[in-house]
C-alpha cells in the first residue's frame, strides 16, 4: 500500500501540539510495510527515513497568512480574542483567513496533488491529516473525480475542533465552511466523536486513538524517583479545576511530599516546582524520576466517551504510575484501580497519593500492568494496522 499524506506540519519546531504522534504514526505505517509520500500544509517539506516528503505548493502564503494573523491577534483588545475564539460563530479572523485560503491556496492545493498523482500512478489513496478542510474547499472532490482514488480525512483533534466545541484560543475553526462530505470517510481518535462528524455529513466514520512508539518512549533505567508526583502539559484551558484537585491542593497539604511540572501558561502552582522545558530527553528523565505521573485531561476530551489524547500512552510505554482526573472511556484503554487509578475530588487524590507513596510494591504492580497492557494494545504499530485496514476497505 501506498499513501499520500497531507500533514498539517512536519516541523517539530512549530507550535502544532499533535506533529510529534503524527511522525510516530508515519514511521509505524513504514514499519507496517506501508509507503508514505508526505508533503505539509504548514512549514517546510522534512525527509525522515520513514516517509519521501513532497514540497509545501503554498508555504509562502501560509508563512504569510501565520505572520499576518498572529500579529492582529498581537494588536486585538485581549476581550475581543476571547470573544471570538470562545464562540460558537467563526472569528473575524478566521472568516478571513479561510476566504483567502480558498482563494489562493486551493488551487495550489489541487494542482500540487494533481502532479504528485499524475506522476506517482501507483498511490492507493489519499489521507488529509488534520489540515484545515474549510481551507481547501472542492480539493478531495476533484482529486477523487480526476485520478479515481479515496480520499480520507483524519482530524485528530476531536471533540475540540468541531463547531459546537470552544476550541482552544491558541488555534482555529476548521469545519465552518466546510464540505465534509467531499471525503470518502472520516477518520478521528474519539469514538463518541463518530456521531457528531455523522451529524455533521460525513459519509462514514472511523476511530484510530493515539498511541506512543515503545522505543521512543523506552523508560530509562537506574534513575532515582526523587520525585512523589509529576504532570506535562500546556495550558489551564478547560482543566484548570483538576490541576487545583490534582497538584495545588495536595502540595499544600502533603508537606513532605514534591510536586513538579513540566508545562507552559499553568498559572500560580504555589508549591509545586516548576521543572525546566528543555528536551524531549529530559521530560522522559522527569516522568522516570517521578512516583506518580498524572493524567489531567482537558474536559472536551474527558466529557466525550472514548476520545483518546497521547497522555495515558505515553506514560504507560514508560512504566508509569498514573492517576487520572475522571475521563469517559478511560477504561476501554487501561483497567481502573489496576492499570490507572481515577480520582473524582481534591479528597481522593490527596487520600489516593498518601496510600501509593505509602505503598512501593502496589504502585510498581499498577506501573507495570499498564506498561504490559500498552505494548499487546496500543503501541502506534497497532494504530498502524488499524488505519491499514480502514484504507483497505476502500482501496
Amino acid at each position: 500500500m501506498k499513501l499520500l499524506i497531507v500533514a498539517s506540519s512536519l516541523d517539530l519546531t512549530q507550535p502544532f501540539s499533535a506533529t510529534p504522534a503524527f511522525w510516530q504514526l508515519m514511521k509505524a505505517l513504514y514499519e507496517v510495510g506501508v509507503e508514505v509520500v508526505a508533503t505539509p500544509y504548514q512549514g517546510p517539506a522534512i525527509e525522515s527515513l520513514w516517509w519521501r516528503a513532497e514540497p509545501n505548493p503554498a508555504k509562502l502564503y501560509g508563512d504569510a497568512f501565520k505572520t499576518a494573523r498572529d500579529s492582529l491577534r498581537a494588536v486585538m483588545p485581549a476581550n475581543q480574542v476571547q470573544m471570538d475564539e470562545t464562540t460558537d460563530s467563526e472569528s473575524a479572523m478566521d472568516k478571513i483567513t479561510r476566504q483567502m485560503a480558498q482563494t489562493l491556496i486551493a488551487p495550489l492545493w489541487k494542482r500540487h496533488l494533481d502532479a504528485i498523482l499524475t506522476k506517482q500512478d501507483d498511490i492507493d489513496a489519499v489521507i488529509f491529516l488534520t489540515v484545515p478542510l474549510n481551507h481547501l474547499v472542492g480539493v478531495p472532490t476533484y482529486i477523487q473525480e480526476k485520478h479515481q482514488v479515496p480520499v480520507l480525512y483524519f482530524d485528530g483533534d476531536v471533540p475540540a475542533s468541531l463547531p459546537n466545541m470552544k476550541g482552544f484560543a491558541s488555534g482555529f475553526r476548521i469545519y465552518q465552511g466546510a464540505d465534509v462530505s467531499e471525503y470518502t470517510a472520516f477518520i478521528s481518535n474519539s469514538l463518541g466523536g463518530e456521531e457528531y462528524l455523522k451529524n455533521l455529513g460525513a459519509k462514514a466514520t472511523h476511530t484510530v486513538w493515539y498511541g506512543a512508539d515503545p522505543a521512543l518512549y523506552a523508560p530509562l533505567e537506574g534513575v532515582s524517583k526523587d520525585y512523589d508526583a509529576f504532570f506535562f502539559g500546556h495550558g489551564r484551558e478547560y482543566r484548570s479545576e483538576w490541576i487545583d484537585a490534582m497538584l495545588i491542593d495536595p502540595s499544600q497539604k502533603l508537606d513532605s511530599a514534591k510536586f513538579a511540572v513540566r508545562g507552559k501558561n499553568l498559572g500560580d502552582l504555589g508549591r509545586v516546582e516548576q521543572l525546566p522545558y528543555l528536551s524531549f530527553s529530559k521530560l522522559r528523565e522527569y516522568v522516570s524520576r517521578s512516583k506518580l505521573n498524572l493524567v489531567i485531561t482537558r474536559g472536551a476530551h474527558a466529557s466525550v466517551y472514548g476520545s483518546s489524547s497521547m497522555r495515558p500512552f505515553e506514560l504507560a510505554a514508560m512504566r508509569s504510575t498514573m492517576v487520572a482526573n475522571p475521563y469517559k472511556g478511560i477504561e476501554l484503554w487501561f483497567e481502573p484501580e489496576k492499570e490507572i487509578i481515577v480520582v473524582n475530588s481534591a479528597e481522593e487524590a490527596l487520600e489516593r497519593y498518601s496510600y501509593l507513596l505509602a505503598h512501593d510494591t502496589e504502585r510498581e504492580k499498577i506501573a507495570e500492568s499498564a506498561y504490559q497492557r500498552f505494548l499487546k494494545q496500543h503501541t502506534f504499530q497497532h494504530r498502524a494496522r488499524e488505519l491499514k485496514a480502514i484504507i483497505e476497505q476502500y482501496v
